[in-house]
């Protein structure tokens, strides 16, 4: 299976997807401890993760961590794309310091954009829609690719640890894509790292929340990360725990380094063979290595490294458009804009595909398919926040009670509802854009 961060392919196969990428599952142990968990996370819509152990550790300790994402100004903000900002306004509820990359530079090299028109796309259909849904400024920074020189100068420094052959087989690069959009994935490296950079608030915990069709930027972020890393902290074949200086420059310094720092976490059984470059820690367990690996990368900036820890990633399921295919902002019939207005998501409503039998009777007596249903996906993506009456909505459905026609006019009246709240507050967003930007 072929993930490619620029098709318009559907992924319906997520376990496969997991099993295959060695993408691990979202489940509740991982939300339960949240504070008020989201809806998108209860109910099996972020359906998996990588690391996402160390953000929830963060909230739990209250300790710096960071939200990054990004957005590709190349067509109409839709529902689909609100379900990602849905996730940052909770975790920058709950304490995230909230980074957010227009890729306008990603935009030019594989959509044909001009940066022009991206800024035009990205103040108008989604910076000042993600204002209007919530977004606050405090711990919040929007920013251009193309303007920002830090993001930049990172994905020239960390292209040193890449090679044509990785990103080939990452992303199936040809002799025909051009250098730009080879480029990109650097770029989405920087944007991704450069929040662990000192001046934006140094090493820490990063979550990335993503579609899985992203996957592949972040597998290569976090194999960038581990690359520059000074330490490499694991369980060797005997079974122990150790610490290995990668570099061949500064070997005693960093040995002491990393002797002292152990010591002073009470891990006090320490074996030192500075000719292999190591330090094995006989008192510390396989439990152990992300703590040590975490408390090594914080001083790696004394000796000139990034001391970057991988970031997390969260995967959400894609939502189906109106039509049965893929939400596309190709697509206006596939998709509800959220600068549509309440007629013309009505109109795109009644007309959406079902999970409905062919007729009334035959829906009363077998009942209807709410998992093959694009309304259902409405409440169970945005509508409602009540998982009672979700699941009453299912019920009734499956056991034949409720109707398709009644269902899409409850679900166009809630959507009517809350796209003229967005558009009133979309308003206020032009007063306010410039504390984001």
């Amino acid at each position: 299976m072929k993930i490619d961060p620029w098709s318009s392919s559907t992924y319906q196969d997520y376990a496969r997807l997991r099993d295959e990428f060695g993408i691990e599952a979202f489940s509740e142990q991982h939300w339960h401890h949240l504070p008020n968990p989201h809806r998108l996370l209860r109910r099996g819509v972020v359906f998996g993760q990588r690391d996402f152990s160390i953000i929830n550790k963060s909230i739990q300790e209250k300790r710096p961590w960071a939200i990054l994402t990004g957005l590709m100004p190349s067509g109409k903000m839709h529902l689909g794309h609100k379900m990602i900002i849905d996730e940052v306004i909770y975790y920058q509820s709950i304490g995230a310091d909230i980074f957010i990359a227009v890729a306008d530079i990603e935009s030019y090299g594989t959509r044909g954009y001009s940066l022009q028109q991206t800024k035009t796309l990205a103040i108008e259909e989604y910076i000042k829609n993600y204002i209007a849904l919530g977004l606050k400024p405090d711990n919040c920074q929007i920013y251009f690719q193309s303007k920002n020189q830090d993001v930049k100068d990172l994905a020239y420094l960390l292209g040193k640890k890449v090679n044509w052959s990785q990103m080939t087989a990452t992303y199936g690069f040809s002799g025909k894509t051009n250098m730009t959009h080879v480029f990109s994935p650097l770029i989405q490296t920087g944007d991704i790292l450069h929040v662990q950079l000192p001046k934006f608030g140094g090493i820490r915990p990063v979550l990335v929340p993503v579609g899985v069709d992203q996957d592949p930027h972040i597998r290569l972020s976090r194999d960038i990360a581990k690359a520059h890393r000074l330490y490499n902290v694991t369980k060797t074949k005997d079974g122990r725990i150790g610490v290995f200086v990668k570099p061949d420059e500064q070997i005693e310094s960093l040995l002491d380094n990393a002797e002292e720092i152990l010591r002073s976490n009470e891990f006090t059984s320490l074996k030192r063979i500075t000719d292999y470059k190591a330090i094995y820690v006989n008192d510390a367990t396989e439990e152990n290595i992300d703590h040590i690996d975490k408390l090594l990368a914080y001083s790696e900036p004394e000796f000139d490294g990034y001391g970057f820890l991988p970031p997390a990633a969260t995967f959400h399921r894609f939502m189906t458009g109106l039509t049965g295919e893929k939400m596309s902002s190709s697509k206006p019939e596939s998709a509800i804009f959220l600068t549509d207005t309440s007629s013309e998501a009505k109109k795109k409503i009644m007309h959406a595909k079902t999970g409905g039998a062919v007729s009334l009777e035959q829906q009363k007596k077998e009942g209807g398919n709410p998992d093959d249903c694009m309304i259902y996906e409405l409440f169970l993506y945005h509508l409602t926040d009540d998982d009672e009456e979700l699941k009453e909505i299912y019920t009734t459905c499956k056991q034949g009670e409720r109707m398709c026609g009644h269902c899409k006019k409850q679900a166009a009246e809630r959507m009517g509802s809350i796209l003229e709240t967005i558009a009133r507050k979309r308003e206020h967003a032009e007063e306010i854009i410039e504390e984001y930007l």
